[in-house]
């Protein structure tokens, strides 16, 4: 995984609440334990046409969306079930960040644990973000800070150990493995008592 320290990035934005894990990436796409090449799944069934082609109209396919890394969603985004898809499908797409009013609980944990920050924000900061697609913000993991475009700032909330995994561009697997040594010698340690 590549690390998450700051980003400055404009946003895209899908202001609908409650879009679920299907709506993210349908369950027929979810064949393949692979995460490269799942961005063109994401959001298929509202960002393509009946014959395939890329809606228009289609916030994500809009001029203003293109190369967002940032997406401002509406409340309770990531809802539905449990898919490590979802977050793996807006990685591939290009996301990195994912900001709300209310991100569901199960899609958090998968996307912090995946490299996809999730953050949510008050009702009033996500509102306005929402009425200005293509704003540009700049989010620092290392502060949990998030630089709006009036130049004020709004602190989110993260887990600490999610924090570390980010800035150090490992899952907590890579967390762990990174850690085999110390591992190693605390087991020899252990034994030899």
């Amino acid at each position: 995984m590549k690390p998450l320290v700051q980003l400055r990035s404009k946003t895209a934005c899908l202001p609908e609440p409650n879009i679920d894990t299907d709506r993210i990436i349908p369950a027929r796409f979810l064949t393949t334990t692979e995460r490269e090449g799942l961005g063109r799944f994401a959001f298929h069934d509202a960002r393509r046409r009946p014959d395939g082609s890329l809606d228009p109209d289609f916030p994500l396919n809009r001029p203003e969306a293109d190369g967002a890394e940032i997406l401002v969603a509406g409340r309770n985004f990531g809802c539905g079930s449990s898919r490590e898809h979802a977050p793996w499908a807006l990685l591939d797409l290009g996301l990195r960040v994912v900001i709300s009013t209310e991100i569901a609980d199960i899609f958090r944990s998968n996307a912090l644990k995946n490299g996809l920050l999730a953050i949510t924000l008050p009702e009033a900061v996500v509102d306005a973000l929402l009425a200005q697609p293509g704003e540009t913000l700049d989010v620092d993991v290392e502060r949990c800070v998030v630089r709006l475009p009036d130049g004020g700032e709004q602190e989110f909330e993260l887990d600490a150990f999610a924090r570390t995994c980010l800035l150090d561009g490992v899952d907590p697997m890579g967390w762990l493995l990174a850690r085999r040594a110390d591992i190693t010698r605390f087991e020899e340690n252990r034994h030899a008592r």
